[in-house]
């Protein structure tokens, strides 16, 4: 992870709200790692509920509302879901401005993913602990990069401006959302029920999810796929009269992986730093059902990258397209084509303007702090700026703490000065946006 803090002169503007409290940092992220809210488990709620108190407790208006899961999902405009749930909580903390300013939004979803093998990890998934990471202070459990770290950092900065004093005109809304990981479900209910048929008005936002505090005002979009293959199931002593399905998945592979090339030749600006920037991979692969018999169904899911800019209508139609084609150069496949199934996430891919003023405001405060220019890039995967710069039209912006390449990894972890410098930079966001 790279190291972007940097001595700063303690009269900077960058100092207007004070320092971040650290040892208040480390207190609040170790407890939301343990709460195990993983997507669909119980705790999704238990940990919207416990951030619904504690900032009630510091003197936030606090509004809560139970999500309409069914109702939501049944919607054509839904993103999606890939785990099941019956029930989610929506949650908003308000520090509400004295009048005529703007409103800022700091989004950050409280859902982690499963962590995978627990042998794997050095000790509990869910019991944070404290451990010197090249040569750093860091947080290590599960979300604690992706992206509790950044969320309590976005906490931090509201505490910040309280503990300074400092008045602002335009509001504050602190919003902590379920489901981001399989979908979007929380920030699709938020806009819903705030916007939509409430009468908040927010005029940009911040994701803190983890982008090494660099900027991130884009992504590629990301969809889920299933494709079923069917093959001719035979005795394996007379496996040359049947069909396999394993095989007859070789070609349709191959297809799939030129497709790849063939959308990473000419990328946006925003993209070129990553070496494959719409990534088309192969999840899962299941196929027959006894070691003896020629298995006559392999099915297999995938996800499949979004360009920017490009409608999520478009990508589906070039995936499905290069089945197709496949399946007419084979004679079996011919006959019996490969069908192409869209479900669970459905990402598409979102942009905000990096002249956007809270583009501009995060780059220049995160120079005073630091001493350095962010990078600024688009991100690789799919994440909930879509949904509020495509549904809402809200310019929106990632800037976290913790680099994704431990996000969902075994002993994934942040660095503590970087949840710091996070929590001091929005704090200043937040004074000159909303003042």
């Amino acid at each position: 992870m790279r190291n972007n803090l940097a001595v700063t002169d303690p009269d900077s503007p960058s100092r207007v709200t004070g320092r971040a409290n650290q040892a208040q940092i480390a207190g609040d992220l170790g407890s939301l790692i343990a709460i195990p809210s993983m997507g669909g488990h119980p705790a999704e709620v238990t940990v919207q509920e416990f951030l619904a108190g504690r900032w009630a407790a510091d003197g936030w208006q606090v509004h809560t509302w139970q999500i309409d899961v069914a109702g939501l999902s049944a919607r054509p405009d839904f993103p999606g879901m890939e785990v099941e749930r019956t029930q989610a909580l929506g949650v908003a903390a308000i520090r509400a401005g004295s009048g005529g300013g703007r409103t800022l939004m700091l989004n950050g979803h409280t859902d982690v993913v499963p962590p995978g093998d627990i042998a794997a990890w050095s000790a509990d998934p869910f019991s944070p602990r404290r451990a010197t990471i090249n040569g750093r202070e860091c947080i290590v459990g599960r979300g604690a990069c992706d992206m509790k770290g950044g969320l309590v950092a976005a906490w931090e900065a509201l505490r910040m401006v309280d503990r300074a004093g400092i008045s602002l005109r335009g509001d504050v809304v602190l919003c902590p959302v379920s489901g981001e990981e399989d979908g979007g479900l929380g920030t699709f209910a938020a806009i819903d029920h705030l916007v939509s048929h409430g009468d908040l008005r927010i005029d940009a936002c911040i994701i803190p999810e983890p982008t090494d505090l660099d900027l991130v005002p884009a992504n590629g979009g990301a969809l889920t796929f299933r494709l079923r293959v069917n093959g001719s199931a035979i005795h394996a002593s007379r496996r040359a009269e049947g069909i396999s399905a394993v095989e007859k998945f070789i070609p349709i592979m191959d297809a799939l992986t030129e497709l790849e090339s063939t959308r990473n030749v000419n990328v946006d600006p925003l993209m070129q730093r990553w070496p494959i920037a719409y990534p088309l991979s192969i999840g899962t692969v299941h196929a027959g059902d006894w070691a003896s018999t020629v298995p006559d169904l392999l099915v297999a899911e995938g996800r499949l990258g979004v360009a920017l800019d490009e409608s999520m209508e478009q990508a589906r139609a070039a995936l499905e397209d290069a089945v197709a084609r496949a399946c007419r150069t084979d004679p079996w496949l011919r006959d019996h084509p490969v069908t192409v199934e869209w479900w669970g996430g459905q990402f598409a891919s979102g942009r905000t303007d990096t002249g956007s003023p809270i583009v501009s405001l995060v780059r220049e405060a995160h120079a005073r702090a630091t001493g350095t220019a962010p990078q600024t890039y688009g991100g690789p995967y799919g994440s909930d700026l879509r949904l509020l710069t495509g549904i809402a039209g809200i310019p929106t912006v990632q800037y976290g703490p913790g680099d994704t390449v431990v996000a969902h990894a075994p002993d994934e972890y942040v660095a503590l000065d970087d949840v710091v410098t996070c929590a001091e930079v929005l704090a200043d966001v937040i004074v000159e946006f909303c003042s």
